[in-house]
């Protein structure tokens, strides 16, 4: 893999790159998380195969924090992603969204009409603020993602909740990235949910040319299974949404081969 920076529109953004010559995919990480999330999948087979990119989201990871803070919200983030795609030459890329990187990804969408396919986990489509509370579990775990001041022990149990109950895998990196992510990212996420800042994920959704797979991890933590598996999506990615056996929240951390054998199913699929 390789570390570098690009400007786009003004933002300084952080990213990873591999060398794999296959078609490219953009990795877009979660909530408090950054770009080294995806660094196994990527330094792996898969990395060595496909041509990956992850960037760190402004105030995330190394980037620059939001020049404006309302770039701190999915709209802003939706642009981010668009823009970068366009200027590292892979606007036709497959999107890879985490929890909050998948509510990017389709908010993204629209303005990425080339994108050969979406793959979102941990990021239910919601079509309105009051849709959350079905679509997510009542896990107070959720709301250190709004706070705008985290304590490390806030961020230890927040780790917690992206994982199995019970899981051996180790929480650290989730914990330093949380601590060092932009306190007004969060807080200006939470501003701009309240204010119906979004766009309307179920249609986007449900109007996505390409496949659109979901997948779940079965011990799940954070999100409704129930939920996702209501949803009508006409180009759903096997009809169904895929559920990780013994993987949570984060399963490409948890469950990276079964992730990576899913990933290149998806892609071996797309024309």
């Amino acid at each position: 893999m390789d570390e570098q920076r690009i400007t786009v529109d003004g933002q300084e953004l952080a990213y990873t790159w591999s060398a794999g010559q296959g078609r490219p995919v953009i990795f877009v990480h979660g909530n408090s998380s950054s770009s080294r999330t995806w660094n196994g999948i990527m330094s792996g087979p898969f990395g060595r195969r496909f041509h990956c990119l992850a960037f760190d989201l402004p105030g995330h990871g190394d980037s620059a924090p939001a020049s404006d803070h309302e770039d701190y919200s999915l709209p802003g983030y939706a642009r981010t992603l668009t823009r970068f795609a366009h200027a590292a030459g892979v606007a036709d890329a497959v999107i890879v969204g985490w929890s909050l990187g998948g509510h990017i990804a389709l908010e993204a969408a629209p303005g990425l009409p080339a994108a050969a396919g979406y793959v979102v986990f941990g990021a239910p489509p919601v079509a309105s603020a009051a849709q959350m509370a079905e679509a997510f579990l009542p896990n107070p775990a959720m709301n250190v993602g709004f706070a705008a001041l985290v304590s490390e022990e806030d961020a230890r149990t927040y780790a917690a909740s992206f994982t199995a109950p019970g899981s051996a895998l180790p929480l650290d990196e989730f914990v330093a990235d949380i601590l060092r992510t932009d306190g007004a990212a969060r807080a200006g996420l939470l501003a701009s949910i309240g204010a119906g800042r979004f766009d309307d994920e179920v249609a986007i959704a449900g109007a996505l040319r390409p496949p659109l797979a979901i997948w779940h991890g079965e011990a799940e933590q954070l999100v409704s299974l129930a939920y996702l598996q209501k949803l009508a999506i006409p180009t759903l990615w096997r009809g169904n949404v895929q559920v990780i056996p013994g993987a949570g929240h984060a399963l490409h951390r948890e469950a990276p081969e079964t992730f990576t054998a899913l990933l290149e199913q998806y892609i071996a699929g797309l024309p």
